[in-house]
């Protein structure tokens, strides 16, 4: 299994909102470590518990990231 995840941190009002795009797993906290590390935590604990089935289904290896450039108006 991969030993490195990706997380995404966003602003949110006062919160910081994270996203591990890999299994589709989201958490916040008050500060972008906090965010970070309850992130970690809920990602962990869902691959010690996740079924084999449902690993196969929300597990993605190749997540891509990539500036995307939109026309506006």
């Amino acid at each position: 299994m991969k030993p490195y995840f990706t997380a995404i941190i966003e602003k949110e009002d006062d919160m910081f909102v994270s996203l591990c795009p890999e299994v589709d797993i989201a958490s916040q906290g008050k500060t972008i470590e906090e965010a970070k590390s309850n992130l970690k935590e809920a990602v962990e604990l869902f691959l010690e518990h996740a079924s084999v089935s449902e690993l196969s289904q929300r597990l993605h290896y190749e997540v891509f990231i990539s500036p995307l450039e939109v026309s506006v108006g």
